[in-house]
Formats: structure tokens, sequence, C-alpha cells
């Protein structure tokens, strides 16, 4: 009962001649304020949004020389609620990127307050933030995003507040089960900065999260359905050229469906004004797509326009012969006779040839280069050995005719590369 009646004493005696509405240290040296974060969890990252929400405990030290008091037996630090905060002053800190935030109240406000002896103040309290977090999608899906909090006084300059993290580089921690479905954390940082703006210079605090992004989603949705629509689209080589309604049908279908795969993937983005790596991928594919169906058109009108020669050639014989009383009349000039059918276009030949060795020589070069993008500048050694392959592959497309597994693996490696960069 003592106790409690000494630390009830305490309590009030910080009352007298006590101003909350003056900072420690009035006309002295500034306030420095000690900071730290523990990261709970990362519960969403969006880049429609361009914001990231996480729960942590944040954590503010300083020194009030008005508090501090005569310690006693079992009684050095004093730990108060959350409705002691309202009759000392506590810095006025913000998040300045803060686009929405929150307080814990169950089963009571996650607040609390340790007053020591010598004045020294630790104010604890966790917080859910939603902050803005510019991203640089141009290498999506194979990105990394770097996100921030900064932390800064609203109202005191550095003359009376400065901030610092409390425990060097250590002041913030990431707990092992922070997970996302899509990314992963890589790390994080803090810097200490001076913000000067037209009402003074104040002392800023930030906190940098880097985010790598996941491959599994995009590999099993986006790139190994749209490498097997451009392999399916290369069936039609194979089909015989009078088979005009399989043929169609079977690019027709493909190009529909690239379309449909590209408005999806672009659906859950933000429109921006730049080009992504998943718009180079899948804007080759569509191209690729849309040149089988234009190349059975290309070789049909090719075929007709031989046709119509062959038949010129055919009437202009026959005039001929029905004219001349001549069992053996000569050949006309350009006439080629029984020679003529040989310019037909094979519907099992050359025009399927030609097109097998084009499309996959143009596939493996768009690999090569597909691969060779790569953000920041770094280098893999898969990469690198990837990048080889490819070239290699590319100088056998311009001597062999190629089978059409080895596309098949090219997507494979290439969609590989993606997962693993």
């Amino acid at each position: 009962m003592l106790g409690d009646v000494n630390i009830s004493a305490i309590l009030d005696s910080f009352s007298v001649s006590y101003d909350k509405r003056v900072r420690p240290n009035y006309g002295g040296p500034p306030v420095e304020v000690g900071v730290t974060m523990y990261v709970l969890s990362i519960s969403s990252l969006s880049e429609v949004k361009m914001d990231f929400t996480l729960d942590f405990y944040f954590r503010q030290f300083w020194t009030d020389p008005r508090l501090a008091f005569k310690p006693r037996t079992g009684v050095e630090t004093l730990s108060v609620g959350s409705e002691f905060i309202k009759n000392i002053w506590v810095p006025d800190t913000f998040f300045v990127n803060e686009k929405q935030s929150y307080f814990h109240i169950a089963t009571t406000s996650n607040e609390f307050i340790r007053i020591h002896h010598s004045g020294s103040i630790t104010r604890s309290i966790r917080l859910t933030i939603t902050a803005s977090c510019p991203m640089n999608l141009q290498y999506f899906p194979m990105d990394r995003q770097l996100c921030h909090i900064e932390i800064e006084s609203f109202g005191y300059t550095m003359r009376d507040i400065r901030y610092k993290w409390n425990e060097g580089p250590n002041s913030v921690g990431v707990s092992n089960e922070v997970s996302l479905p899509q990314f992963k954390v890589l790390g994080h940082r803090q810097r200490a900065m001076e913000i000067s703006l037209t009402t003074g210079n104040y002392s800023r605090l930030a906190c940098e999260i880097q985010f790598v992004r996941s491959m599994g989603y995009y590999l099993i949705q986006i790139y190994i359905p749209s490498g097997l629509i451009v392999i399916i689209s290369w069936v039609s080589f194979w089909l015989n050229r009078n088979a005009t309604p399989a043929r169609v049908a079977l690019g027709v279908t493909t190009v529909l469906t690239m379309t449909t795969l590209m408005s999806s993937t672009n659906a859950a983005l933000p429109k921006i004004s730049y080009v992504k790596s998943i718009d180079v991928y899948l804007g080759t594919c569509f191209v690729m797509v849309f040149a089988s169906l234009l190349e059975y058109a290309t070789v049909g009108y090719m075929a007709k326009r031989i046709q119509m020669r062959k038949n010129r050639f055919q009437k202009i014989a026959e005039s001929m012969k029905a004219a001349s009383e001549n069992p053996g009349p000569p050949r006309a000039p350009g006439d080629h006779g029984d020679h003529a059918p040989k310019q037909t276009v094979s519907s099992d030949g050359q025009d399927c040839r030609r097109s097998q060795i084009s499309f996959f020589h143009a596939e493996c070069r768009f690999l090569t280069a597909y691969m060779a993008r790569r953000p920041d500048n770094t280098s893999d050694p898969l990469d690198d050995f990837l990048h080889a392959f490819f070239q290699q592959v590319d100088d056998r497309l311009c001597q062999d005719i190629p089978d059409v597994l080895i596309v098949a693996q090219l997507q494979i490696l290439c969609i590989t590369v993606a997962l693993v960069s």
C-alpha cells in the first residue's frame, strides 16, 4: 500500500508547475528523439494504388528533465497507461507519406509510457499504416520495389527537435513471419536527413524496405500459356495449304486468345505510359501468332497469282495450237508449256518450310534479346549461360531446319530464366 501511495505522489508531483505546451529545454539545445520500429506484418503491396500497408511497433525515446524524480526502493521506472500522455509533452511526430493510419484499441489502447527516474521517457504504440510507394514497373514482373516510411516533426524545426535512430543500424526490425503472396522481403535500411521547407529545416528519418516479386503466379498464368499459344499457332505450318477452314480457325483462335491474355494481364496493373518487360514478351508473342495467320493469307494470295499466270499460259498455248496447222508449232515467248505447273506453291513444300525456318529463327532472336534485358544492369551466371545457348541455337537455325521441340525447349528455358531472375 505504501508503494502505491509513493507512486501516486510521484505522478501527482509532475502536474506541479509543469506546462505540457512547452518542450523540454525550451530556449536551449533541441530535444533528441530516438526512434525504433519493429514490423509485425505487411498485409499488402498494391501496384494499382501505389502503396503498401504494414503493422508495426513504433517507439520514441526522449528526455524531459521536468519529469525526473528521486528513485525509491523498487521504484526506478514508472509504467503508465495511455491516459497519462494527455498530461505531458510528446513529440508531434507524423508520417510524411502516410495515406491512412489505424490505432489499435483491442482490448485496450495498444500504447504505453515508461518514465525513468532520470527523466528519460519511452513511448510505444502499435500502428497500422498505409503509406504511398511509387513503383517503377519497367521490368515487371521481374522487378524489385523499394518502399519507404518517412518520419518527421510536424511543427518543430531542427532548432527544437532532432530525430535519430536510437539503436543505429539495428533500430528497425522485421519479423521472420512477414510474408506476401507476390513479394519477398529482401531487406531494409535506415537513413537520417535534413529537409528544407518554406517554414524551416526539419529533421527526418526514413526506413526503406526492398521487395522482390515472386514469379510463380506469372509463370503459371502468363509465360507458360503464351508460349504454348505461340507453339500451337505454328501447327498451321504442318497443315495442308488447301485445308483453309482448319488453318484460318487455328490462326484466329490463337490471335483472340493472345488478345484476351494481354487484356487480362494489363487489367490488374495501373495505366502507365511506358513499356513493361511483360509487354515486350506478350507483344512479341502476339506478333508471332498474328504473323502465322498472315503467312497463310500471303501464301494463298501468291498461289492464286501463280495459278492465274499458269492458266494464262495454257490459254495462249491452246490458241496457238488451234491457229496453227503445224502439228508442232513453235512455243510462244514466255510459254513454259508443260513446265508451268512447277511454279505452283506446294501445299506441303517450300512455303511451310520457309515459314518454319523464318518463324523459329525470329523467335530465337527474340528470346536472346529478352534474356539480355536485366534490371539494374545486374548479371547472373545462369542468365549468361542461357543467353549464350540461345545464340548457339540461333546459329543452328541459320543452317538447319529446326524441329518444333527445339522451340518448345527455348520457351521453357526463357520462362525458367524469368523465374530465377
